[in-house]
């Protein structure tokens, strides 16, 4: 996953300084904006960092007082964003439509859009900093107890693809949904309160508000969710059905009494172990940190600083989940994880230094609200064409060592996994997108049936028959990563995209499934020239058509992992 500031969330207390101008004649708008610019950049370049070590400390340790230190310096910054004089000489360069230069043009969108976001009453802003800030830190400190022993995440994960034992697996599934009851009430207001401002800034809720504030239609949205949902649908009945045999079978109950906590996962968004090919024997004692090392370096997108800088394993009050943060704009990039020697987090290591040699190769001389990927879901599709990787034999085999005969022996087992990756984690993210789409639409409804309806219709999961709680509140995502997660499958469109194409046109091959990457420097050349140097310098979908030749399509995604 990709954190960066969420500026709609940052913002309190103005700051006495207004970037300004004295004239607003058409003639001087281009002179006008550098200005603008230059005054800004005075402002944030220094203010973003501080925050951005900040969070990062805050994520590592999990104490108050860095949560705290985060909070009153996110106001500080975002305080700049929220200055009603500085967003008015911004509308007025935008109305005027003066501005011909293209990498200035770029710049006046990028900030528009982070201005016009902070353009409301600065106490309603202040107040969603505090409350998601206090949800984190609950996230943060919260470890599942069973049978008086408390559980990291990574524990729970453990019980649930190892244990054969029905009712240890409801316990350790129920448990680690207790984070939801602690946080559904204070999730519900936040979601209110972002509605709130968004409405006072003319979208119909924050939902409508944070896509298309990051240029994305709302309504192609939906259309490619619901083409999506065709095109899975029927392959992943199938799969699903394979599922249900195999666990009724290992848990030794009829496919009827299948319950949530017997899929391997606490939210059913990863695929289970399903099939025999078992890849974490070839990870157990393998160093994670080398293998990516050593593979990012082979393409030649060296990256040893940024693993250098980053925290990767578990500690006591340490966010347990994995990002990658880009703490300066000039290169100090970070990554955190909890990782362990298994294919899982081989997978996320990849996955995540995906997004740093993205953040580190963008080019430094662009201005600095351009020194972003071109979209968020743009650094994740770079993030999951690696992270697919560790379960690739051809992979497995040069990065690891094992035998052609090895190889051949596992291929299609490896093949079948992932296919059940992507079609697992497709309905999974059916499910995220549409349940944030209902909670912002209609935040009073009944959110524990809106969950599980859709969980029913996409996961095609059942609920428990006695259940009626906030478990959707228990993915945190939801509290603080609000209208994010349709970035993930349309990052997986893209990351298949990346693959036909490098495969077709880069090294003119044919065999997609057989392809690693593993050592040739023309894949990161690629990478560097086309998708990471221009940095946010073009609108996403031309990146990607500039660098694959057409727009972002559902069709290579089809054709990877839905057609046979």
């Amino acid at each position: 996953m990709k954190a960066k500031i969420n500026f709609f969330i940052l913002v309190i207390v103005s700051l006495s300084i207004t970037i300004g101008c004295k004239t607003t004649s058409k003639e001087n708008m281009e002179a006008q904006l550098i200005d603008f610019i230059k005054k800004h950049d005075s402002l944030t370049v220094n203010l973003s960092k501080e925050v951005n070590l900040a969070s990062w400390n805050a994520a590592i340790s999990g104490k108050e007082e860095d949560y705290a230190k985060t909070e009153d310096l996110s106001i500080k910054l975002t305080s700049v964003y929220a200055n009603p004089a500085s967003f008015a000489t911004l509308k007025a360069i935008k109305a005027s439509g003066q501005i011909k230069d293209k990498l200035l043009n770029r710049q006046l969108t990028v900030l528009y859009n982070a201005y016009l976001s902070a353009a409301v009453d600065t106490a309603k802003l202040n107040a969603v900093i505090k409350l998601q800030s206090g949800i984190e830190k609950k996230f943060s400190n919260f470890r599942a107890e069973v049978k008086g022993k408390k559980l990291s995440d990574n524990m729970i994960e453990e019980v649930l693809k190892t244990s054969v034992n029905s009712d240890e697996l409801k316990e350790c599934w129920t448990t680690h949904k207790n984070i939801g009851s602690l946080v559904s009430e204070d999730i519900i207001k936040l979601v209110k309160m972002r509605n709130e401002i968004a409405k006072e800034l003319g979208f119909e809720n924050y939902h409508t508000m944070s896509l298309q504030l990051s240029e994305q239609d709302p309504i192609e949205i939906e259309k490619l969710f619901d083409e999506l949902d065709s095109l899975t649908r029927g392959t992943f009945v199938e799969l699903k059905s394979e599922m249900d045999d195999y666990f009724a079978k290992r848990y030794k109950i009829n496919k009827a009494d299948l319950m949530p906590w017997h899929y391997q996962n606490r939210f059913f968004q990863e695929a289970p172990k399903l099939y025999k090919v078992d890849l974490d024997k070839y990870y157990a004692t393998s160093n994670l940190e080398k293998l990516t090392s050593d593979y990012f370096t082979g393409i030649g997108l060296p990256m040893d600083d940024i693993l250098k800088n980053s925290d990767l394993y578990e500690k006591p009050g340490k966010n347990q989940h994995a990002f990658c943060t880009d703490i300066d704009n000039e290169g100090d990039v970070r990554v955190l994880c909890n990782i362990k020697p298994s294919q899982q987090w081989m997978g996320t290591m990849l996955h995540e230094y995906g997004h740093a040699v993205y953040d580190k190769f963008i080019d430094r001389s662009l201005p600095y609200s351009l020194r972003e990927p071109a979209h968020t879901f743009t650094t994740e599709a770079i993030a999951m064409i690696f992270g697919r990787l560790s379960s690739n034999p051809e992979w497995i085999k040069t990065m690891l060592g094992i035998s052609d005969a090895e190889k051949a022996k596992i291929a299609e087992d490896c093949y079948k996994t992932l296919r059940l990756e992507q079609m697992v984690f497709s309905r999974w993210a059916q499910v995220m997108y549409r349940f944030e789409k209902g909670m912002y639409a209609k935040p009073d409804q009944d959110l524990n049936k809106l969950w599980w309806d859709l969980v029913e219709k996409y996961q095609m999961i059942k609920k428990p028959s006695d259940r009626n709680a906030p478990d959707w509140a228990s993915k945190i995502h939801i509290a603080t990563f609000p209208c994010y997660y349709h970035n993930y499958l349309l990052g997986e469109l893209l990351a298949s995209q990346f693959s036909y194409y490098l495969t077709e046109k880069v090294l003119k091959q044919s065999d997609m499934k057989s392809q690693s990457f593993v050592g040739n420097p023309e894949i990161g050349k690629y990478f560097d020239e086309k998708v990471f140097k221009p940095g946010k310098t073009l609108y996403w979908n031309d990146m990607i058509e500039q660098a694959c030749g057409e727009k972002l399509t559902a069709k290579y995604y089809a054709k990877q992992f839905v057609s046979k």
